[in-house]
């Protein structure tokens, strides 16, 4: 499959470059005053996504080169042949010139994976080792906690209970610690991390059932788009750097959450009107989730067919158990996004209470505030000495009942106060939206995996050793930089493959991009086959 991704890219990387080619072409008949001729006047049917090309600018109308008449009949012509990129393949200069950004987009996309390929599996850059300093880790983190307060706290938008722009800065807080613990192999802080992955998950559970809850929105197009927001990143490094899935572990446990809770509230939807039927559905997914985790053989039975795409054994340290690393980690956090589902479904009376805090006369309200504060701040000290504390192998066993006690006490003393609802660090923020993309890469371009299917055991250096933070400065740039380069990309692919609303032109993209996608591994696979042949 490696092959077939060299041939996709090098046949995107062509139809781009001819792409441009026809760009300079029209722009060079425009300069020389050829619009004057009837047929080459502009026309306003060239669309570009949003109005927006990959770098955030402005996109100009782009105008047939054969006149209105040609394009329509062209248009009508493939019309029956599927999507724009049928169209490409058949050198369609009209849809090469609408597609010019999407293309663009494509071959920047595989030129990022191109460089994970270079940094991982290739001896080009040298190779560091892991070394734990906690001063170093806490020095990063409270430096770029302050730089972010002195210089991105802003006002959200709304301010509300959980808003948006506080649960991206909570999101990029804790990617920082969680990308800090892997680099510097910071094991002190296992149970905390295992605190901000369930995090993660709780916000699965709590923004998807939000979003449906109020919407009722169930289009089959949105449910696409997300399944695409999650695995399209994935999907493309696993076949490029021949890793399982299951390597990048967060993505398989996202994108099953979020179909549980799509399932959920989208089975029966009429009944997500009443209390009665929400609360059934609450439970429904307990019992789904005891019988499917809790009871090992039912687990074992259902995700056994698929052992061959879910299951995953680390090279340097060989395993039996394929299912047995997608069993542990799905294990951990197989409740908790069901209590973000609760949350989500009791917002709106949590909300109206701290409205009634916050109406109280001043005494009151800060006796009232001081209670809170009080039982929230025992609780979570009750859960530190008793959970918290415990040795990694012991904590792992009591982390699926307990994980929602700190996320809980987070969420009351961060929006406590109208202050503390309303701002938010603009900077963690930022990166909360690139999370996932910073998650899949910091195998690739930040830390090193060496090997297909292994841990990212090494450290990408630019600089000779003995230059650690240089390194780490260096390393971080690129990293961020092709993170937020990728995470601009999947949008723009997204908005060229998915459609908003399901329907045919669904169908005939997954049509068009299966088929593709198996004529260009079949041709890859020939390939290889008359290479051996020919040695």
């Amino acid at each position: 499959m490696q092959v077939g991704a060299l041939l996709a890219f090098g046949l995107f990387l062509g139809l781009y470059g001819y792409a441009e080619w026809l760009e300079h072409q029209r722009s060079k008949r425009g300069y020389k005053g050829l619009h004057n001729s009837e047929d080459d006047v502009e026309q306003p049917n060239g669309k570009v996504p949003n109005g927006k090309v990959p770098n955030g600018t402005a996109a100009a109308p782009q105008s047939p080169t054969n006149g209105g008449m040609a394009a329509a009949a062209a248009q009508q012509h493939f019309s029956y042949l599927g999507c724009s990129f049928a169209r490409c393949l058949l050198l369609d200069e009209q849809a090469l010139l609408d597609t010019r950004l999407n293309l663009r987009a494509a071959v920047e996309f595989g030129t990022i994976m191109l460089w994970y390929y270079l940094a991982d599996r290739t001896k080009t850059f040298p190779r560091g080792t892991k070394e734990y300093s906690r001063d170093v880790l806490a020095f990063i983190f409270a430096t770029l906690t302050l730089v972010a307060a002195w210089t991105s706290m802003k006002k959200s938008r709304a301010v509300v209970l959980l808003n948006r722009q506080q649960t991206e800065e909570w999101k990029g807080w804790m990617q920082v610690l969680f990308l800090l613990y892997h680099y510097f192999n910071a094991r002190e802080i296992y149970n905390a991390i295992r605190v901000f992955i369930a995090g993660y998950v709780w916000m699965t559970g709590f923004g998807n059932f939000s979003y449906y809850y109020k919407s009722k929105d169930f289009c089959l197009g949105r449910f696409m788009a997300m399944m695409w927001r999650l695995n399209f990143l994935v999907a493309v490094t696993c076949v490029v750097l021949q890793n399982s899935y299951m390597l990048y572990y967060i993505c398989p446990m996202h994108t099953l959450f979020t179909i549980m809770v799509y399932a959920a509230l989208g089975i029966g939807s009429r009944y997500n009107n009443t209390h009665t039927g929400i609360l059934v559905k609450i439970g429904a997914c307990f019992v789904v989730v005891f019988v499917c985790w809790d009871l090992k053989p039912v687990f074992y039975a259902i995700w056994g067919p698929l052992t061959f795409f879910m299951g995953y054994s680390d090279p340097r340290k060989p395993t039996n158990d394929l299912l047995h690393e997608w069993h542990f980690r799905s294990s951990l956090d197989r409740y908790v996004w069901i209590h973000g589902m609760i949350c989500a479904y009791i917002h709106p009376w949590c909300e109206a209470a701290l409205h009634k805090v916050d109406a109280m006369a001043l005494r009151t309200r800060l006796a009232v505030r001081t209670v809170i504060v009080t039982v929230t701040t025992a609780v979570f000290a009750v859960w530190y000495q008793t959970v918290y504390v415990l040795p990694k192998l012991e904590y792992n066993q009591l982390h699926p009942y307990t994980s929602w006690i700190p996320i809980s006490c987070w969420a009351v003393i961060r929006n406590l106060t109208p202050g503390l609802r309303g701002y938010s660090l603009g900077l963690f923020g930022w990166l909360g939206c690139i999370t996932l993309e910073t998650y899949i890469g910091q195998f690739h371009t930040w830390l090193l995996t060496d090997i297909p299917d292994g841990q990212p055991k090494l450290l990408l250096h630019f600089l000779p050793a003995a230059y650690p933070l240089l390194n780490f400065g260096l390393a971080s740039a690129v990293y961020v930089y092709v993170s937020y380069r990728l995470f601009l990309l999947t949008n723009v692919l997204r908005q060229a493959v998915v459609p908003a609303k399901a329907g045919a032109e669904l169908v005939r993209n997954v049509v068009v991009i299966a088929a593709s996608t198996g004529s260009l591994v079949a041709a890859g696979a020939l390939l290889l086959r008359l290479r051996l042949l020919a040695q």
